[in-house]
């Protein structure tokens, strides 16, 4: 649900717009507080506007001093799109032309090594007590763990409900997905042992609607809060971090898990046109191509399997340029 209230001269179509997309699935929960920024400019320097004007999409679209590109191009996409929204009603709007401003280079996902998993889950495992975070020695060692051997989002990780982690059949049920789609993610029995031994201690009572992985008021932890240790549990395992927005990245671990299992499949000989439709429901994708650019990850972080990938699978394997793979 949306929790921004508009008061610009679009705010009918913003909200109806929002309403739409949330309604078909997407969470558009960012890009609701975008459009809260456009509505607020447009208050105050166009208030008596009724058209969305090239002027106005124009100004709004002026690249920030601060600003990167690829912020740049993610404002004005929300704009192009509100702006179909207001021309496919049969009312004037400026609609940027695709592509009109180019994006930069664009983040290729860092593919973590084995060594820098170890080296990164005992940093975890070392986590101290903290009176501000009563949990998080607790919580770090099972969060991670479970990011990258499942495979999951950390959004995914970080809504997960008491209820949602059966320990008897080592199984997550992922409610909180992209496009709130639901899927079925079985664990590794080590990792179900350990989720076991951390619900002895921090679900005592069980209440199947609080959060697995609490803050201190019993809300999900936040992102912040990860993150943070995050960049912690890096630097004492001794893994370089460009700094903000050029990685390694939290989502990295997803992305690792992936083409860690393509990697293995491909070296024990598996037909990966079995196992890539079952990679593809792990993951929670929509479309195959999503789950194919692993195959381009993968080819390129393992030169050995490289040739045999692009001969076997020449026409599945895009041109990394995606990075938009959640």
């Amino acid at each position: 649900m949306n929790k921004y209230i508009y008061y610009g001269p679009f705010k009918t179509y913003i909200h109806d717009f929002i309403e739409l997309k949330q309604a078909v699935g997407y969470k558009y929960f960012t890009e609701a507080e975008h459009l809260k920024r456009f509505d607020t400019y447009t208050l105050k320097k166009h208030r008596t506007g009724n058209i969305l004007t090239k002027e106005i999409v124009m100004e709004w679209c002026t690249k920030k001093p601060y600003e990167k590109q690829e912020n740049l191009c993610a404002r004005a996409s929300i704009i192009r799109q509100l702006a179909i929204y207001i021309d496919n009603l049969g009312v004037t709007a400026y609609v940027i032309p695709k592509n009109y401003f180019k994006s930069g280079d664009r983040y290729v996902p860092h593919i973590y090594t084995e060594d820098e998993l170890k080296r990164f889950i005992q940093e975890t495992d070392k986590c101290h007590y903290c009176s501000e975070y009563p949990y998080r020695h607790l919580i770090m060692p099972i969060l991670f763990r479970m990011i990258y051997s499942c495979g999951l989002r950390v959004s995914e990780a970080r809504f997960l409900k008491v209820k949602d982690v059966d320990l008897k059949r080592g199984i997550l049920t992922i409610n909180q997905s992209k496009k709130d789609n639901s899927r079925l993610v079985p664990m590794t029995d080590e990792l179900t042992k350990k989720c076991q031994v951390y619900s002895e201690k921090v679900h005592l009572n069980i209440e199947s609607e609080r959060y697995y992985f609490p803050s201190k008021d019993n809300s999900s932890i936040t992102i912040g809060n990860i993150y943070k240790n995050f960049r912690k549990f890096l630097w004492k395992a001794d893994i370089s971090h460009g700094g903000r927005g050029t990685g390694p990245r939290i989502h990295d671990f997803r992305h690792s898990f992936a083409v860690h299992c393509l990697k293995k499949w491909s070296t024990d000989g598996k037909d990966l046109m079995v196992y890539l439709p079952v990679l593809r429901v792990y993951l929670g994708h929509d479309s195959f191509s999503e789950t194919a650019y692993y195959l381009r990850l993968t080819a390129d972080v393992f030169p050995e399997i490289t040739l045999k990938l692009e001969t076997t699978y020449t026409d599945l394997i895009p041109v990394l340029e995606r990075g938009d793979y959640e």
